[in-house]
């Protein structure tokens, strides 16, 4: 007589460590995809650069970045998107937040925006410019993308001048729109490019510059 099979035995350890497999290789070839994609269009440009060749670099089919980017917009959506996590272990606004939540000295809070505004601007400035670029030469998508990137900074900004405000570190006269105003110009790419890559400042002392600014404005 065949053994009993118990109808309620559950999945085997081995079809989980499979799914979770093919899960961290689809994430590793998503960002593959995008450093190579981030490469190819800062290198040659948005308009010069085609998907074949970022699909080529990638080692993977130009129709696998048409699914799961919609096309060249939505690559440098995804890669401006990515740069704004910043180079930490924790996304750069999570590391705001949490600076704004647990700081107690107002002057050391700005010294943290200067830190987390110059390693998020060295990532995410150049893809902006890229944007502009292509904005600039008449591509819809970009022009609507350019705006989309401004309206989010915005937003953050105005949240960041919020919390500000709600602690009571704001100066008194101000308003959170109007620190928000102030937050929002020294986070533009225009700042970074003209001071850094133009004048060839360093990140720190581009850093230093936003803490300053933002205390002598703010505080």
């Amino acid at each position: 007589m065949p053994p009993r099979v118990n109808a309620s035995t559950p999945a085997t350890p081995k079809r989980t460590y499979n799914s979770r497999r093919r899960q961290q290789l689809a994430e590793q070839s998503r960002l593959t995809v995008l450093a190579r994609a981030r490469e190819l269009f800062l290198g040659k440009g948005f308009g010069a650069t085609t998907i074949a060749e970022i699909a080529r670099a990638a080692g993977v089919s130009p129709e696998s970045v048409y699914k799961n980017f919609g096309g060249k917009p939505g690559l440098v959506r995804a890669i401006q998107e990515q740069s704004l996590l910043g180079a930490g272990v924790l996304p750069a606004q999570q590391r705001s937040d949490l600076a704004q939540l647990t700081t107690t000295d107002p002057l050391v809070l700005m010294e943290q925006f200067g830190r987390l505004n110059s390693e998020v601007s060295t990532l995410v400035t150049p893809i902006v410019l890229l944007i502009r670029e292509a904005a600039a030469s008449g591509d819809a998508d970009m022009a609507d993308l350019l705006q989309e990137v401004d309206d989010a900074r915005y937003r953050r900004m105005l949240h960041n001048a919020q919390q500000i405000a709600a602690r009571g570190i704001l100066r008194p006269e101000l308003s959170a729109q109007e620190a928000a105003d102030v937050m929002f110009a020294s986070t533009a790419a225009e700042l970074y490019e003209t001071l850094v890559l133009k004048r060839g400042w360093s990140a720190d002392r581009y850093g230093t510059f936003i803490a300053r600014t933002l205390a002598a404005n703010l505080l």
